[in-house]
């Protein structure tokens, strides 16, 4: 599995931006997708995670602000980020396992990761 993401960039604090994930190879019906965002000196966070059958999870610091969606067509993840924060600023990192969920946002739960699309707030 090849995890692509891309629609970072740099956005004033208020803004938002959506990231995208473009997900190549097999995961099957009860996989597991999820966005982390990390920080240099700082442990990778879950940001928010969905499943196979749709459920989905949001860290409490982005809920309400974060929304993660998926086009399952285009093996698609998606990240819609609103009123961001100077605090958002981090590597946006996507991640997939073919397993079951037994945490969308953690961290242990994945195998494959993307190489991560970069978001600055000002």
């Amino acid at each position: 599995v090849q995890l692509v993401e891309s629609g970072g960039g740099s956005v004033q604090a208020g803004g938002s931006l959506r990231l995208s994930c473009e997900a190549s190879g097999y995961l099957g019906s009860g996989y597991c997708m999820a966005w982390f965002r990390q920080v240099p000196g700082k442990e990778r966070e879950g940001v928010a995670g969905v499943d196979g059958y749709g459920d989905t999870e949001h860290a409490n610091s982005t809920k309400g602000r974060f929304i993660i969606s998926q086009d399952n067509d285009k093996n698609t993840l998606y990240l819609q980020m609103n009123s961001l924060k100077p605090e958002d600023t981090a590597m946006y990192i996507c991640a997939a396992d073919p397993g079951l969920c037994g945490g969308m946002i953690l961290s242990r739960q994945y195998d494959y990761w993307g190489q991560g699309t970069q978001v600055t707030v000002s």
